[in-house]
């Protein structure tokens, strides 16, 4: 398989990454800025449950907490995975969130730009969320 055409969107967050990282690592402070994830976030450890604008269940595992920054999770949709890298690395005394966007087999142009301006909304959330919190 070929590879996928891939974006990657970031934002800079004026707080101490490793602050970032700890508020995105716990998905139950999602449902406060990843709105691309769905709502009605319920779970406990890796395993989560969100709810599709339909209501529809989609599950999610996350990745363990770690010392890299590193907030990948796959997301479990329609029968499929969909893989995806988040990454918070520092920035001087903040913080880089990166989002690896891929354009999966069968997406649209006008789908993957929507999937594009999702995440950077989302970005965005987590970025006013954690800077009105300093």
């Amino acid at each position: 398989m070929a590879p996928h055409r891939s974006s990657t969107l970031a934002v800079t967050i004026d707080r101490p990454w490793q602050e970032v990282y700890d508020f995105a690592a716990e998905p139950a402070n999602m449902v406060q800025w990843a709105a691309g994830l769905g709502n009605g976030f319920d779970g406990t450890g890796l395993e989560w449950i969100a709810r599709d604008p339909g209501g529809n269940p989609i599950r999610i595992t996350f990745t363990a907490r770690n010392p890299f920054g590193v907030l990948d999770h796959d997301v479990h949709v329609d029968g499929r995975v969909v893989h995806v890298a988040l990454r918070v690395m520092p920035n001087g005394d903040g913080a880089e969130v990166t989002f690896l966007l891929l354009q999966e087999n069968g997406m649209t142009e006008e789908e993957y730009q929507r999937d594009a301006a999702a995440v950077r909304k989302d970005l965005e959330t987590l970025k006013a969320l954690l800077e009105k919190a300093a």
